[in-house]
């Protein structure tokens, strides 16, 4: 969504609105593929006046159904461990955890943060008092490298995680669960043709995305290694990219 409809903080194109529209209105499952909450996700779904199908928000962990928002299955995982591991390597890395439907939990205020629903500034322990989809970590005191060289070879119990493109972002989601995993799940329960999928994302939490589409895209703005991967490289975000691919078979 970010990076890849729109740029963050800012509406998406008119070019952009009707290819997706068109896409939809010609009987195309489009289906929004986030690392962004329910909540957040909601607000681009609305934009997109998109009124039935299916979303998958959390980097896959919440699967809803648009037409009425409601959650049709929800992966969690425990969060203390992880949370323990986290606060040993980054002593003031910014912690928040994931409501459904809710809100979120934070042990502090990080960039970016979507003050949608209930925003809860808790302490550690809090952030475990109940299984979540989704474990962010913002290190206010280091570069996104250090970050990762730091992580690199850690291992989260029970959680996968993947990383920010710029900003030194972390977010642990349930081990095995991707967008990828979840479009998989989606695309057997539609009964969808392989052949006939088409993903496009920018940044590290696509990369299962677009391995596993038979058409896969990246934007222009794209991190390098999802540039190398993808089968296709579209314009930047700035310039329409999605449009640029859409409009090849809906206009």
């Amino acid at each position: 969504m970010d990076g890849t409809l729109l740029r963050t903080g800012e509406r998406i194109t008119p070019r952009v609105l009707a290819a997706v529209r068109a896409a939809a209105e010609a009987g195309a499952h489009v289906v929004i593929t986030t690392g962004r909450t329910l909540l957040a996700t909601r607000l681009v779904i609305e934009e997109l006046e998109l009124v039935e199908g299916h979303a998958l928000c959390s980097n896959g962990a919440v699967h809803v159904d648009i037409s009425n928002w409601r959650p049709l299955a929800v992966h969690t995982f425990d969060p203390e461990p992880s949370v323990g591991v986290l606060r040993s390597l980054f002593p003031d890395m910014v912690l928040s955890v994931e409501k459904v439907g809710v809100g979120t939990w934070t042990t502090g205020y990080y960039p970016g943060s979507f003050r949608l629903g209930e925003f809860r500034y808790v302490e550690d322990s809090d952030l475990s008092l109940e299984p979540t989809t989704r474990l962010n970590g913002w290190w206010p005191g280091g570069t996104l490298a250090d970050m990762v060289e730091i992580v690199r070879g850690v291992r989260l119990p029970g959680a996968g995680w993947v990383h920010g493109e710029v900003e030194p972002w972390l977010v642990a989601s349930k081990q095995g669960v991707t967008k990828g995993w979840a479009l998989e799940r989606l695309r057997r329960q539609l009964d969808i043709p392989r052949s006939a999928t088409l993903a496009m994302g920018d940044g590290y939490n696509d990369r299962e995305m677009l391995t596993w589409a038979a058409h896969s895209v990246a934007m222009g703005n794209a991190v390098a290694p999802i540039r190398q991967l993808a089968d296709e490289i579209t314009a930047d975000v700035t310039d329409d990219g999605v449009a640029v691919v859409l409009e090849r078979w809906f206009h």
